[in-house]
């Protein structure tokens, strides 16, 4: 099969972004030929798949290409490298951000000659895609959702990107629901596949903690880690985390180490907040890559999600990956695979019982104990090979019709 991948970020930086280079490069394992369209500030290659990148406007990040348009390209939230976001597009940007992605997906139709689309989100890139005579599917984030019930003046474009589709993927179950709820998607084009990540970065490693931490300044003395990995805004409910810190380093001291790894628009509250609450011993790394948060991952006693929704949970499946318990919210796509074996579940909004909930698992992972069993169930249930081969699977019934 041939397959053109259409997102609305850059393949790096985004929960979507990485979901969509985590499909290509696994369907390029199976044999299939893959192009991408997505968001960049210049001309970027990858290896094994076909990449059109469209340049957008940054003063810090454009080097050699032009840009193909005057602003950054907008996020639904924030990105690594855009605090551009949907909700603050003109009309006119909004047509130019359309005509930029119909003219790229026009030309790699023509060259390319794809069997099927798979457009990301439900937002602006199936709307696009309904423009052409062949069949395509939608991976809805749940992001995507928070925009709908944001902005109405992206409605028109989302309802009839999802009605012409021929398939809806969804995430997790919360995504699922919201889906029906929200576009009024029907049972019957709705198909849910829970994401899977990338087993060739993620895995166990040996790693010396203190050397780790020495790349970024930190001076360690074997204490506990807890970890933190997202954007730093307000739906990832880090200044909970930072709540649930001041209880932490209350019950022990100087045995505790919290790092936090992102960035976001909160970025100089939450460190504002950090000093107010007289954390000595949490630390803001600022955006890490991928390849650096396996390292991470690695060393940590425990790995929080304490997010207020959190469509599905990427971040939670790496850091099992990797070895780390998690502990996350009772809410969105957490509870769908976070089970009692490797981690715990605790309300939103609680920093008393995600304090507890984190302190009871550097209890029970105090010598990375519970690391074989937290890799061993990532692998065997969301090796992103098993979510991609039914992603596969769904094209080919699409395109047998």
């Amino acid at each position: 099969m041939k397959i053109l991948l259409i997102n609305h970020f850059p393949l790096e930086g985004s929960g979507s972004g990485i979901y969509t280079r985590n499909l290509a490069e696994e369907l390029v394992n199976f044999g299939h030929e893959v192009c991408v369209i997505y968001p960049e500030h210049d001309d970027v290659e990858y290896a094994g798949f076909k990449s059109v990148p469209i340049i957008f406007k940054s003063d810090a990040y454009n080097r050699q290409a032009t840009p193909e348009l005057p602003f950054d390209f907008p996020c639904f939230t924030s990105h690594p490298r855009s605090i551009n976001t949907f909700y603050n597009l003109t009309e006119s940007e909004i047509e130019l951000y359309i005509q930029a992605f119909e003219s790229a997906t026009k030309a790699a139709i023509e060259v390319f000659k794809p069997d099927i689309i798979h457009a990301q989100h439900l937002w602006l890139t199936p709307y696009v895609a309904s423009k052409f005579d062949i069949p395509y599917v939608i991976t809805a984030h749940g992001t995507d959702l928070k925009g709908f019930v944001k902005d109405e003046r992206y409605h028109k474009y989302a309802l009839e990107g999802a009605a012409k589709a021929m398939k809806v993927i969804t995430i997790s179950k919360q995504v699922d629901a919201e889906v029906e709820s929200l576009l009024g998607v029907p049972k019957e084009k709705r198909e849910l596949i829970l994401n899977g990540y990338n087993p060739e970065l993620f895995h166990r490693k040996a790693l010396m903690p203190a050397q780790v931490l020495k790349r970024y300044g930190i001076e360690y003395l074997g204490e506990k880690i807890v970890f933190f990995a997202g954007k730093l805004a307000h739906f990832k409910g880090v200044d909970v985390l930072l709540d649930a810190t001041r209880e932490n380093e209350d019950q022990l001291g100087e045995e505790v180490l919290t790092v936090v790894a992102g960035n976001g628009e909160l970025y100089d509250d939450l460190i504002h907040q950090k000093n107010r609450l007289n954390l000595q011993k949490t630390h803001f790394l600022g955006h890490i890559y991928q390849e650096e948060l396996v390292d991470l991952y690695n060393i940590a006693h425990v790995s929080c999600v304490p997010s207020r929704t959190e469509p599905f949970g990427l971040v939670a499946i790496e850091a099992l990956a990797c070895g780390a318990p998690v502990v996350g919210t009772n809410q969105g796509g957490l509870p769908d695979f976070i089970v009692e074996s490797v981690g715990k579940l605790v309300p939103v909004e609680d920093s008393k019982a995600l304090s507890e909930a984190i302190l009871q698992t550097l209890r029970d992972n105090s010598e990375h104990q519970m690391c074989d069993v937290c890799h061993e169930y990532a692998k065997s249930n969301f090796s992103r090979e098993i979510s991609i081969e039914k992603v596969a699977k769904l094209y080919e019934e699409i395109i047998a019709l």
